[in-house]
């Protein structure tokens, strides 16, 4: 295939398609019909398949045409964007950055991550958080600069996206105090005695924590579950129960909750990545992360 074509011949097939007709699109473009008969015929030529097909007395998409459809969709939606982009950077000086968090992260450690950029001058952070595949479909289409996420991206050509691992930290259990003087019991046996709350099934580190309960012999009494972490330890400090968490977050768990360390589970890590796309070139903070928290 040549790489001949340009955006001005994707550009008319893009008008082509949405008007439905060469004549249509030539009168939204103020051009000859054989201009933009010209253009696309050159697109096909450099693409090596047809767009259009004869349908009745017009045309309609081929499947390769719907295929460039969808792409072209994608690349002037973003171009849309450019003037509003470059109008907002001329009246502000600060430097934007989108990242895109997880559900599955907990926020304490969200914050920790992204401590090179609340400290950098003049810096307009946006933090989109929801599913992880949605985050991946916005960071393909550059609508966010890095997502921050408890699991790599997927093997996936079409993604064009890449995973590093920033840092891991080991899991241990935290309560309430007035908790910890509910058992005598020492730790881990304690966790037989005391109400635990619990990550769903949404977070990596919940089959980890089933199988080292079955491992120490602890038959949990699980009196809450939560996705979002931040709502689980609101929980945990009015003394619903005992939890997991990373140590990473201990300093933060006892001046912000109040909560204490209760035990360590050494075998047991929780991963966290930062996740871009594959552009030469990087935004200066989505380094400033990396660099700081690898």
């Amino acid at each position: 295939m040549s790489n001949s074509y340009n955006y001005r011949h994707l550009y008319y097939f893009w008008v082509v398609a949405k008007e439905g007709s060469m004549s249509k699109a030539a009168e939204r473009l103020d051009m000859a019909i054989q201009t933009i008969s010209a253009q696309v015929h050159e697109l096909e030529k450099s693409l090596g398949h047809l767009l259009f097909k004869p349908a009745g007395r017009g045309i309609t998409l081929t499947e390769s045409g719907l295929a460039a459809l969808k792409i072209a969709d994608q690349v002037f939606s973003i171009g849309e964007k450019l003037p509003e982009a470059v109008r907002d950077a001329a009246k502000s000086p600060k430097i934007k950055i989108s990242v895109g968090v997880s559900d599955g992260l907990p926020k304490l450690i969200t914050r920790q991550l992204l401590d090179p950029v609340t400290k950098h001058k003049d810096v307009q952070l946006i933090a989109h958080e929801g599913e992880f595949e949605d985050l991946l479909a916005d960071l393909a289409l550059h609508r966010l600069d890095i997502i921050l996420a408890d699991r790599p991206a997927p093997n996936n050509k079409n993604l064009n996206v890449y995973s590093e691992e920033l840092t891991k930290t080991s899991i241990a259990w935290f309560s309430p105090k007035q908790l910890i003087k509910k058992t005598k019991k020492s730790f881990p046996e304690c966790l037989n005695d005391l109400p635990i709350l619990m990550p769903t099934s949404h977070s990596t580190v919940r089959p980890l924590i089933d199988q080292w309960f079955m491992r120490h012999d602890i038959t949990p009494n699980i009196v809450g579950e939560f996705e979002d972490s931040a709502l689980l330890k609101t929980f945990a400090a009015s003394g619903l129960g005992i939890f997991p968490a990373g140590k990473l977050i201990e300093k933060d768990l006892k001046e912000t909750y109040g909560i204490e360390l209760l035990g360590n589970c050494d075998d047991i890590y929780e991963y966290f990545y930062a996740i871009r796309s594959e552009k030469k070139i990087l935004h200066p903070l989505v380094e400033a992360i990396i660099k700081k928290n690898k």
